[in-house]
């Protein structure tokens, strides 16, 4: 295809995506009630002092109402812009690749929507924590749009997270990182899922950092293994071909 039907084709595949997550956003829109509910629930539970959000700007609730909208939006569309990725390069793609690929896509949405899970659960005891720093007797004024925001980015990057050993295979597959490399370097590996786990989850018990920290470093062994296993078939292949030339 010339370069104007490949830019054709991906404004096909982003409209039809952004139309999917605007489906998405409505829907987000009549779950917002529920979901503020289940995210502002910390605040509530919050006994010593007194915890309430704050609208700065007459328009700040709508405009919060939307970016809740949007980001709720996003996540449970995200199994058909993940399909419109899929559909704007498969035509490019041989029949295994096409396989490759869409096995990619199923993975990613499984492994960010463990993620997110993840987040959703870790959300609230980061909140109550922080919160319990504040002075007795007090009152905290939180800003809706810092806290929420701050509810939101924690479980993207939870959800992102958890797609990390996906680009680590997938960087394999492009014939870019071997399994070796990976495998030498697992004490950086495990540094930053230590890292990362203590940084999303501020709690006192080390058991909920720990635990974390062990999920991101099976997810780490398991792109080591499937890396292994596909290096290994490749050069069974290579092998293959030459002795056959």
């Amino acid at each position: 295809m010339p370069i104007r039907e490949h830019l054709r084709e991906l404004r096909k595949r982003l409209m039809w995506a952004l139309l999917g997550i605007g489906i998405g956003s409505i829907a987000g829109w009549y779950l917002y009630g529920p979901v503020m509910d289940y995210i502002t629930a910390p605040l509530a539970e919050i006994t010593k002092q007194q915890a309430l959000l704050n609208f700065d700007t007459i328009g700040a609730a709508f405009d919060l109402k939307l970016k809740v909208s949007i980001w709720i939006g996003t996540i449970i569309t995200s199994p058909w812009w993940v399909y419109q990725i899929f559909a704007f390069i498969s035509p490019g793609l041989k029949r295994r690749e096409k396989i490759h690929v869409l096995a990619f896509g199923f993975a990613g949405v499984i492994l960010f929507a463990a993620g997110v899970v993840s987040g959703m659960r870790m959300a609230p005891l980061a909140v109550d924590i922080l919160t319990s720093f504040n002075p007795e007797n007090s009152a905290s004024l939180l800003r809706a749009t810092t806290y929420v925001t701050f509810y939101m980015r924690l479980v993207m990057a939870f959800g992102l997270s958890f797609l990390a050993p996906e680009v680590l295979v997938a960087l394999n597959f492009l014939g870019i990182l071997g399994w070796k490399p990976m495998l030498r370097h697992w004490r950086w590996a495990v540094v930053l899922c230590f890292v990362f786990a203590a940084i999303a989850n501020p709690l006192p018990s080390p058991w909920p950092m720990t635990i974390q920290a062990f999920v991101l470093i099976g997810l780490y062994l398991l792109a080591v293994l499937v890396s292994f296993i596909h290096d290994k078939h490749r050069e069974k292949k290579t092998k293959e071909r030459i002795s056959h030339d």
